[in-house]
């Protein structure tokens, strides 16, 4: 049974953390384990950032986005100086077990420095892209969903009045999770991935078959990462095939990221936090908690990878007769 347990938010900020740590407070103290919170990621690791955490201290944070702890992309943390520098706080500390919150680029180093030097370490996946592998959904993907969702709709609102075309971007670098699904929800006209290279001959058909007929709004949905480069490049080319149109460019950005959480992401992170406590009481580690069907399963932190979406026969026909 591990006397001290460190819980640590690292890499990018999403909705849901605060109720994931809230979570791994309370079961912690149901088994009589101390939690001490580590501020600013890996940086406040390896500089000593340690705080206590009890029930008190956690009490109305649950539907607060960002983190109470803060959070940091580290690259001292990469070098095996950083590494060790941060395991010297632990040990110091009295800390042996931890917790990582984290997307695939955190848990991976989870990993290594659980190896290098000995700990035990359980991981949890966050990231609004989705794209870890081992579990089907990550805290702050349904908050950012549903935040691109309604921003949809709200410049239909504004698309509709004016019969205007726009080209919203949403977040995912390397994932077309959250341009897919808020694109779907919001009965966007076109959805561009990172995962597909775009037929522009279709698209365009499609858009001036509906524009002609003057259907009224028009909504493209991009991920940043997408080959087209992104919403404002998008627009430019649009305005050359489309030039007696004015074209709506919106950018969503860090929108998407801050936030209350949904109900969906309270409960994943809730569920999340009471499993990697109890899977480490109950002496397993170097795994990631992750959820698969509705089933929260474990796998090796070593296998943690970056996904991405997987266009299976379903999600094509879905655009193929939604679009």
């Amino acid at each position: 049974m591990p006397q001290k347990i460190a819980v640590i938010t690292s890499g990018g900020d999403v909705p849901g953390l605060n109720a994931c740590i809230r979570a791994i407070v309370h079961a912690s103290h149901h088994h009589g384990i101390a939690i001490t919170g580590v501020r600013h990621g890996y940086d406040g690791l390896m500089n000593g950032e340690l705080q206590n955490l009890d029930i008190e201290s956690v009490h109305d944070i649950m539907q607060r986005g960002g983190t109470i702890l803060h959070s940091a992309r580290s690259k001292g943390f990469e070098t095996t100086a950083g590494r060790q520098k941060a395991a010297d706080t632990l040990k110091s500390s009295g800390i042996d077990h931890m917790i990582v919150i984290g997307g695939d680029g955190s848990l991976t180093g989870a990993g290594q420095f659980a190896a290098e030097h000995g700990l035990k370490i359980m991981g949890i996946p966050k990231t609004i892209d989705n794209d870890v592998s081992g579990t089907d959904a990550c805290i702050g993907y349904d908050t950012a969903v549903n935040t691109a969702m309604q921003a949809l709709d709200r410049i239909r609102d504004t698309a509709d009045s004016h019969e205007r075309m726009f080209v919203i971007e949403v977040m995912g670098r390397d994932s077309g999770y959250i341009a897919y699904a808020a694109g779907l929800a919001g009965a966007a006209d076109g959805i561009l991935i990172p995962e597909t290279t775009t037929d522009w001959n279709s698209l365009t058909a499609v858009l001036k078959n509906r524009h002609d007929g003057r259907r009224g709004s028009l909504l493209i949905v991009v991920a940043e990462g997408d080959e087209s480069g992104g919403a404002q490049k998008l627009g430019a080319r649009l305005g050359q095939e489309f030039p007696d149109e004015k074209i709506g460019v919106c950018v969503l950005g860090h929108t998407q990221r801050g936030g209350a959480p949904t109900a969906a992401d309270r409960i994943l992170a809730l569920r999340f936090g009471v499993a990697a406590v109890e899977a480490l009481a109950a002496g397993r580690t170097g795994l990631m908690a992750g959820l698969i069907g509705n089933e929260i399963v474990f796998c090796p932190l070593a296998d943690v990878k970056r996904k991405h979406l997987e266009l299976t026969t379903e999600k094509q026909r879905l655009l193929e007769l939604l679009l």
